[in-house]
């Protein structure tokens, strides 16, 4: 008898893949460039993008769709109080975001006053890398706390990030994290990875990373293809 085997895996990327060109395609027509934050839990997504926000009111429309594992929306909640338009995603326990949704979700946001959309994606390090959304641009957020050797731990994260930053740098006096171990993992999985190190508290570095948000929002979707 033969066995026959079934790629269900390979079929479902497949399927995301096919709806990911479709909301890229989408995205670029209302001219927003959109930004995949992938995370562990804790590490600042939220943080960052309500910083952001607060930032740059008034010189860019941002946009946000938080996604969790519940259906509490306190992180949308804290983006809009901040000056996005936010969006909250229940995704039902699934441990990561997929195409599908973001096409469901981008549907019910007015696109074409949002200049520049962060998702955030659901907090993990394994599954997110896997599934394409639409996005233009894929940044991780790592932080101090963590540990220093996550690059060593989730090569697949760090090796498909297109920017990294690096959070509550403000702790790096009370907590144990080699900086240089840390980026020398990270520089033999993305060489020349452009990194971002800050703090949402207090500021520290947080320039650099505004200003690229900025230069961001104003280009055309076209060149980030």
């Amino acid at each position: 008898m033969t066995v026959k085997t079934i790629q269900v895996a390979q079929n479902a990327l497949d399927a995301n893949r096919e709806i990911a060109v479709q909301n890229r395609a989408a995205l670029d027509s209302a001219g927003v460039v959109a930004v995949n934050l992938m995370a562990s839990p804790g590490a600042g997504k939220t943080s960052l993008i309500e910083r952001t926000v607060a930032e740059l009111k008034g010189q860019i429309r941002i946009g946000m769709i938080n996604s969790d594992t519940s259906p509490a929306a306190m992180d949308a909640e804290r983006a809009e109080r901040a000056g996005a338009v936010a969006v909250h995603l229940n995704t039902t326990g699934r441990c990561h975001l997929d195409a599908g949704m973001i096409r469901d979700t981008i549907a019910c946001l007015p696109l074409r006053e949002i200049d520049l959309l962060f998702v955030e994606n659901i907090g993990n390090l394994v599954c997110p890398a896997a599934w394409q959304l639409g996005t233009h641009l894929s940044v991780l957020i790592a932080s101090t706390p963590e540990g220093d050797d996550k690059p060593y731990k989730y090569p697949r994260m760090y090796s498909g990030a297109d920017a990294l930053v690096i959070n509550k740098i403000d702790l790096l006096p009370y907590v144990t994290f080699n900086l240089d171990y840390f980026r020398r993992g990270v520089e033999a999985l993305n060489r020349g990875l452009r990194t971002f190190p800050l703090s949402c508290r207090s500021g520290e570095g947080l320039d650099r990373w505004l200003d690229w948000i900025a230069f961001l929002a104003a280009r055309e979707t076209a060149v980030l293809q």
